[in-house]
């Protein structure tokens, strides 16, 4: 039986869950609004995070592991175009550009999800240096992909990587949220193409990603999410 647990904000769990869907696998939603206890969440991962996921008796965790092993593990690919990549990282020279690539991508999934936790606890941007120097990491890392795009496809050509996965989940985390960041995403237009392509496929419009923040408890058909407040549940 195969099984994923994750929060439903984390862009990290999201990426996985539209390999997952690229793939036709079922699978088991354990889904979670809120986090647990840290003795709860031990009882899955050492880790403290999630996404976790279990394929039988294997249990994995770290987002970027997970979709490798589902990549390298389940080869039969639903026609699409692109078609999902059959790898994680090319064989050959170009694997060490592949991973240099999805590296820079987590670490900017990294500090936006920083930014994201600190603003839950009151912290903005522009009142932390560490913030300051996490947003501009945001600025810098998507000036370097950039760089790397043609224009006319993902970091991989002719291919769904998990690289370009990885971004669009990331970038729409980092939009879809009150976080006081602005990308500036009309400064990069292979990049803001890349991501309008992925929005229109299947798998990506059938896991869309909605913010959380302490106090919601659930979503509207829509993804509005809504809170509870005394005397009442409210939508935000």
């Amino acid at each position: 039986m195969r099984a994923l647990l994750f929060t439903t904000g984390s862009p990290f769990a999201r990426s996985v869950r539209i390999v997952l869907d690229e793939l036709s696998l079922d699978y088991e939603r354990r889904e979670e609004i809120t986090t647990p206890s840290a003795e709860q969440r031990a009882q899955a991962t050492p880790t403290l995070q999630v996404p976790t996921f279990w394929d039988g008796d294997l249990v994995l965790w770290e987002s970027g592991t997970i979709v490798e092993y589902l990549l390298s593990t389940y080869p039969d690919r639903p026609q699409a175009a692109p078609k999902l990549a059959p790898f994680a990282f090319r064989p050959g020279d170009a694997q060490w550009q592949d991973k240099l690539v999805f590296s820079t991508i987590q670490t900017f999934g990294n500090a936006a999800t920083t930014i994201s936790q600190m603003r839950w606890s009151g912290v903005s941007v522009g009142q932390n240096t560490h913030l300051q120097r996490s947003a501009e990491k945001l600025a810098h890392i998507l000036g370097w992909l950039e760089d790397l795009l043609t224009g006319e496809g993902g970091f991989v050509p002719g291919y769904l990587s998990m690289q370009d996965i990885f971004l669009a989940a990331h970038v729409r985390f980092v939009q879809a949220r009150p976080l006081g960041v602005d990308l500036k995403l009309d400064q990069f237009g292979k990049v803001s193409a890349l991501l309008d392509r992925l929005d229109a496929r299947d798998s990506f419009k059938a896991n869309p990603i909605w913010w959380w923040e302490p106090g919601v408890i659930g979503y509207e058909p829509d993804g509005t999410p809504v809170t509870h407040r005394s005397g009442g549940v409210q939508s935000v």
